[in-house]
């Protein structure tokens, strides 16, 4: 039997290449930790953000609502905390809450949400942090630095990144915001590395923990800033991928027919002077693996120190009263749809899909998928479900926890999804509504788009107006018009009746 309430540790990457990379042969990005993790537990295989975007999809992972609830719609929103998030919930029920990471949700850190630990503001930069420094100097290492083999659009005085030159070396990330565009090698040893330090950070309070027998119920998350690019692996990870045995990823060559607008919105190089994606790619298949070898490595080295923290937990002794949760904010279009970069103002399952397993050995047994449609909404009531509280009316989200019981149970039969574009140029609206089978978007002041995820699950067959469908494509609005409804939102509007 479970304890009234059982220790929680959330680990939480960012920007996880996932979505189909390998799961058609070839080889995809390792991440042994949490794929052990669901092997134990259950692993959830139709897991989505609220919101393909770090600040409105990491708001909802603390408030458990959607965007255009909590207002926290763009990276660059500064909307108060008006709702309460998990962490001052269960602060009341007697948890010791810990947060070691990336924050980016909004104002404030995860202090002022009742937590301990290192929380930078806005987006943050953990080496530029006195904890770093600590660490470095305990360690007796030397402060991370990098070699820049590729760098896209962050490379001149303009855009204020005078720093980034591609082919240097000891390249070191000093200022509150480096730029994101690069790709390289980090030339110091991995334990230099945020995630490790992130990982040192969480062992060590997990430690600490362990020596206070008669302490409460505890709560520590762990959010890396990785693998969010800059893609800046050791030379070891990289070491474990054969750039040839990744095969031409499956909307690699889409020419964006029949695509929305912003799709093609994205940044030079690979956009031309207009903010337009140039199509076929200005970089052959041959250049775009080799960016995905830094990339898969990256990943793989964010889940080797995320494996540091869960194999911690267990030598520990807290592994059955202890539930864990792994999973992402969002996706990364690295190398999709005609060769993107970074994300959008889309909705594609790349950008949208996320990885989530979650372990619970004293609730459920482990070994288990589930192709329930599951929500980052749905991980604050699951969490506040575990900890004995039931779910207030703010928040959007279900609880999860019957799942691990029964991975065969549907929990909703269809998910809704939005978004309210980049903010930066993009500030644009989607919304989507996700079934079984069917993905149907909305896009304002463009055209809509409707695939068949069975049949064609790299999205490249826009159904939307297909006059075969336009039964479908009515059925699939009205549902996405009463999720709307049902959640409050009213910021777009819905046309249905196609079939008429």
């Amino acid at each position: 039997m479970p304890k009234a309430q059982p220790n929680i540790l959330l680990i939480v990457t960012d920007h996880q290449l996932h979505y189909r990379h390998g799961w058609d042969g070839g080889q995809g990005p390792l991440r042994p930790c949490f794929e052990a993790l669901g092997a134990e537990g259950t692993t959830f295989d139709r897991a989505y953000c609220a919101a393909p975007l770090c600040g409105p999809a990491r708001r909802s992972l603390l408030t458990g609502m959607y965007p255009h609830n909590h207002r926290n719609i763009h990276n660059q929103s500064e909307s108060d905390y008006h709702h309460t998030t998990y962490l001052d919930t269960l602060h009341a029920l007697g948890y010791h809450n810990y947060y070691f990471g990336k924050w980016h949700a909004g104002p404030g850190t995860a202090l002022d949400h009742h937590c301990e630990g290192l929380s930078p503001a806005f987006y943050g930069n953990p080496y530029i942090t006195p904890e770093y420094a600590a660490y470095v100097e305990r360690l007796g290492l030397p402060k991370a630095t990098h070699r820049i083999d590729k760098l896209f659009w962050h490379g001149d005085t303009k855009t204020g990144f005078p720093q980034l030159i591609e082919g240097a070396t000891g390249y070191r990330c000093d200022r509150s915001w480096c730029g994101e565009t690069a790709l390289g090698i980090t030339e110091t040893p991995k334990e230099t590395h945020e995630c490790f330090f992130l990982a040192d950070l969480a062992c060590r309070q997990l430690e600490a923990l362990a020596a206070q027998p008669d302490r409460g119920p505890f709560h520590l998350r762990v959010d890396f800033w990785g693998p969010h690019q800059p893609y800046f692996p050791t030379q070891e990870y990289v070491d474990l991928y054969d750039p040839t045995q990744i095969r031409e990823y499956g909307n690699f060559r889409d020419d964006l027919t029949n695509k929305p607008a912003t799709y093609r919105h994205m940044n030079r190089p690979i956009a031309d002077e207009q903010g337009n994606l140039i199509v076929p790619s200005i970089f052959s298949w041959n250049e775009w693996r080799a960016m995905l070898v830094q990339a898969y490595a990256q990943s793989t080295m964010v889940d080797d120190a995320a494996g540091r923290i869960i194999e911690k937990l267990d030598d520990l002794g807290f592994k059955d009263d202890t539930l864990v949760i792994y999973t992402s904010d969002h996706g990364d279009a690295l190398a999709s749809h005609g060769g993107m970069f970074d994300k959008g103002s889309f909705m594609t399952e790349e950008t949208v899909r996320i990885p989530l397993a979650i372990r619970y050995p004293a609730f459920a047994s482990g070994g288990n998928h589930t192709q329930a449609l599951v929500n980052t909404i749905d991980l604050a009531p699951t969490l506040l479900a575990a900890a004995g509280r039931d779910v207030f009316a703010q928040v959007d989200g279900e609880n999860l926890l019957p799942l691990l019981q029964d991975p065969q149970a549907t929990l909703r039969e269809s998910l809704l999804l939005e978004s309210y574009g980049q903010g930066y140029r993009d500030k644009l609206k989607a919304r989507t509504v996700v079934t079984a089978r069917y993905k149907y978007t909305i896009n304002e002041h463009d055209i809509d788009e409707l695939y068949d995820l069975e049949s064609d699950p790299y999205e490249l067959d826009n159904l939307a107006q297909h006059p075969a469908y336009q039964q479908l494509r009515a059925e699939l609005a009205t549902e996405l018009k009463n999720l709307m409804d049902r959640y409050h939102d009213h910021d777009m509007i819905v046309a249905t009746g196609f079939d008429k």
